[in-house]
């Protein structure tokens, strides 16, 4: 049985990072990824390049590399970071999205070209894989994986140009859809970000060298200096006379996935320069103006609710308090009780305080809403705990379309949103009254702008990077008034 909440949430694919030009590198790519973990648990891996004696018959580069599944930490030893040698490389956290649960579909991955070997690590996701997987396979090319990352391999080794610069900008004009990339040569590092901007990557130096990762957490943990972020559609080479970069593609509108502040970026780290807990907790403050609720206490259901919860208690002015206890130390599965018991897997991640509960009218604060079922869950057993009445807050518009821009996320058909109008789901739920953060109120807490403008497609259907017509259905427009309660 899996035991996890947080089953019905959005899934991020994948964490990236590199290293250029530093000692132990492995080790900075270790706990780059530990910092990382959090965008994905089901598989990691590290490769990293040195280059044998001058003297030596062998005096070319080497590849080391370790994969497996599972966390970081327990699948990184010192014995192995040793044997992972070099002053550069990448690691990849993964959580699939495109292509299944095999070990192939491990990265980062590694190939060789007639210019020698490259490592790559994808975050995204390509939306246009399967027709150029098609068109490459009909010409002969062999793919070991079921990963969309693999097209970049293949059309970067098929590349005639005569640098490995212009190979990658050659592969990039092919492609479309989401990608935050970081490639390893035998002399260099390249950051790489998609036109649109999906998904975050920003640039740091230590020690004289760089690193980059997909957010600042792993920089703060490692002790790096934060530069920038990568831009989107540009390409940051790094190599030993230091830094280049370009754009091979033209600028297309920005479309930051929303997400990333909403839930999937570590509170602590920064997204534009800004933040992401300070946004979080202004999503709570709007939140508590569109949709007040007369309670006794806001309590968050940990962990991505907290920041948003403080926010909503701020600007309602009731107090705020930890309903909710999470247990942090569950692995992936554990032996259910024989008897029946449907919340089990809930109670067992969230358990309810019943001195913060027990005859209170409860405010229950939540960044958002997928499927439900959990969400049910959870509600049900604060219910159970003796709450009075309980007024659920999302600190998000309804969902209502999937994503395909590195998201896991479910078919239209198992978004609650997509069935169900606002009044519906509060049925649904059981809850007192349900409210949700307009979509304007989204994009007032995330402070857009022309140069800072996000993508909404999972609210709206309106996708900014060209999808297959098969994958998407026209939108609904079941949502109103944000807020309903039980005499709607």
């Amino acid at each position: 049985m899996m035991a996890n909440a947080d089953l019905d949430k959005f899934k991020d694919e994948c964490g990236v990072a590199g290293v250029f030009g530093i000692k132990d590198a492995s080790h900075l790519l270790y706990l780059s990824l530990f910092a990382l973990q959090h965008r994905g648990q089901e598989a990691c891996g590290i490769v990293t390049f040195s280059h044998a004696d001058a003297k030596s018959a062998n005096s070319g580069p080497s590849l080391h590399v370790h994969k497996a599944f599972g966390l970081v930490a327990d699948n990184f030893s010192s014995e192995i970071l040793g044997r992972l040698q070099g002053l550069m490389g990448v690691g990849h956290v993964r959580y699939s999205t495109a292509g299944g649960g095999i070990v192939e579909n491990i990265q980062p991955f590694q190939f060789k070209t007639i210019l020698g070997a490259v490592a790559i690590a994808h975050n995204g996701n390509l939306t246009n894989a399967r027709d150029i997987r098609k068109k490459l396979e009909s010409s002969g090319s062999v793919f070991q994986s079921t990963s969309d990352t693999e097209v970049l391999v293949h059309l970067i080794a098929r590349s005639a140009s005569a640098s490995m610069r212009e190979r990658i900008g050659d592969a990039l004009r092919q492609v479309s859809g989401a990608y935050s990339l970081a490639i390893a040569t035998k002399d260099a590092l390249y950051a790489v970000r998609d036109p649109f901007g999906f998904r975050p990557l920003v640039l740091g130096e230590l020690d004289q060298g760089f690193v980059v990762a997909s957010e600042t957490c792993a920089l703060d943990l490692i002790g790096a200096k934060v530069i920038r972020d990568v831009e989107p559609g540009e390409v940051v080479e790094i190599t030993e006379k230091g830094i280049t970069s370009w754009f091979p593609q033209r600028r297309e509108q920005l479309a930051f996935c929303s997400f990333e502040p909403i839930y999937f970026a570590r509170p602590d780290s920064l997204l534009h320069g800004e933040s992401i807990y300070i946004r979080r907790r202004k999503m709570g403050e709007i939140l508590a103006r569109e949709c007040p609720a007369e309670g006794d206490v806001v309590i968050p259901i940990p962990d991505s609710g907290v920041a948003m919860a403080e926010g909503f208690s701020l600007e309602s002015g009731i107090p705020l308090a930890m309903g909710l206890v999470r247990n942090h130390y569950i692995g992936r599965t554990f032996i259910q009780p024989s008897q029946s018991d449907r919340d089990f897997g809930v109670r067992l991640k969230l358990n309810p305080v019943r001195s913060v509960l027990e005859g209170k009218r409860v405010v229950v604060v939540d960044d958002s809403l997928v499927r439900g079922t959990t969400a049910a869950r959870i509600l049900r057993i604060i219910k159970n705990a003796g709450a009075k009445e309980i007024h659920f807050r999302i600190a998000a518009p309804p969902i209502t379309h999937s994503c395909f821009y590195g998201v896991d996320t479910p078919d239209r058909q198992h978004l609650m949103a997509a069935q169900n109008d606002v009044g519906q789901i509060r049925k649904a739920l059981e809850a007192t009254s349900l409210g949700f953060l307009s979509l304007g109120g989204l994009r007032k807490a995330l402070d857009e702008s022309p140069g800072k403008s996000y993508c909404r497609a999972c609210f709206t259907g309106s996708y900014p990077a060209e999808v297959g017509v098969s994958m998407i259905t026209q939108p609904t427009d079941k949502h109103g008034p944000g807020l309903f309660s039980e005499t709607d």
